[in-house]
């Protein structure tokens, strides 16, 4: 999980706070977030650019630690010899080509063959056919690539990035999103914000949910959504006889409500494995066929919903 402090976790946050005079930003945060993909959410204004701020040495605590890959990160630049960057707001030149752009980053990092380098973070994003175009002319999701590129360059073990699909087109994010599967599969700490909540569950292995500054939620979102025992859960079915199973369903304690429309059975619940454990109990005594079960509020934007109304 991300909040657990594992002997190999890359970025290690520790009752940390941040407040502008009377404002406070971020409140006594901590979690740890090691090898693999993790996605931070949270509303406009909960905090996660603050959190992230911290987390890139740019901003400092005003309590608490941030360290990444054990040292601090506060005006640590020696740390992004091993982690790349990608902000949220428009850092590039609009005179280069991503290939340029690429090829400076790798000259800052001081790379034994900058050129090659710089080739192979192009091809990383498939930026290849654009390279020398200035990005001045590129769309967002181009100039996103590009910045995507320039922090991969030196092949970092850390990725830090900040709505990086913003702009972005449906092939282009799912390109985006295979290249950060194979990253993590290596053993790399990828790190990103994202308010695109269905690639959010697709992408990331874990999720912090930031609320008002604290931390409302970490770790699995399906976790995370059974252990909500004070609002029911949703499942929807489909039998051959509908109504024959609400018949052996209705009695249940656990069961809330069971609403019967189009073909399609929904069913609410109080107890999530009492539940599960129980219907096919109650598929064999209605003895009807069942040809489908699925929760019907298991998407990240259902647990997202409930933790910031809560």
């Amino acid at each position: 999980m991300a909040t657990e402090a594992a002997t190999n976790a890359a970025i290690e946050v520790r009752n940390v706070s941040r407040w502008y005079g009377d404002v406070v930003a971020v409140n006594d945060i901590s979690f740890s977030v090691g090898p693999g993909i993790t996605g931070l959410l949270g509303p406009n204004g909960a905090g996660k650019s603050t959190l992230l701020h911290m987390i890139s040495g740019f901003l400092r605590p005003s309590a608490g630690a941030v360290e990444v890959l054990g040292e601090p990160s506060w005006r640590n630049t020696e740390i992004f010899r091993r982690v790349g960057l990608v902000p949220e707001r428009e850092a590039i030149y609009p005179f280069l080509g991503a290939r340029d752009f690429a090829l400076a980053s790798a000259r800052l990092h001081g790379l034994a063959d900058p050129h090659e380098a710089a080739r192979r973070a192009v091809a990383l994003v498939e930026l290849e056919d654009a390279q020398d175009r200035a990005m001045g002319g590129y769309s967002k999701g181009m100039r996103q690539r590009a910045k995507i590129a320039a922090a991969l360059v030196h092949d970092p073990d850390v990725l830090i990035l900040d709505e990086p699909f913003n702009g972005t087109d449906p092939r282009q994010r799912l390109q985006l999103m295979e290249m950060l599967r194979r990253r993590a599969a290596e053993g790399r700490t990828i790190l990103f914000s994202s308010h695109i909540l269905e690639e959010v569950e697709r992408l990331a292995e874990n999720v912090l949910v930031v609320v008002n500054g604290r931390l409302a939620a970490s770790g699995d979102f399906r976790q995370i959504r059974h252990l909500m025992t004070d609002r029911p859960h949703t499942f929807e079915l489909r039998s051959s006889d509908n109504r024959a199973l609400a018949a052996a369903l209705v009695g249940l304690p656990h069961v809330a409500a069971i609403e019967i429309s189009d073909g399609r059975m929904d069913v609410r619940t109080s107890d999530f494995g009492a539940f599960t454990a129980a219907i096919g109990r109650a598929v064999r005594d209605s003895g009807v066929t069942l040809r489908e079960l699925r929760p019907a509020d298991e998407s990240l934007e259902s647990v997202f919903s409930y933790l910031v109304g809560s």
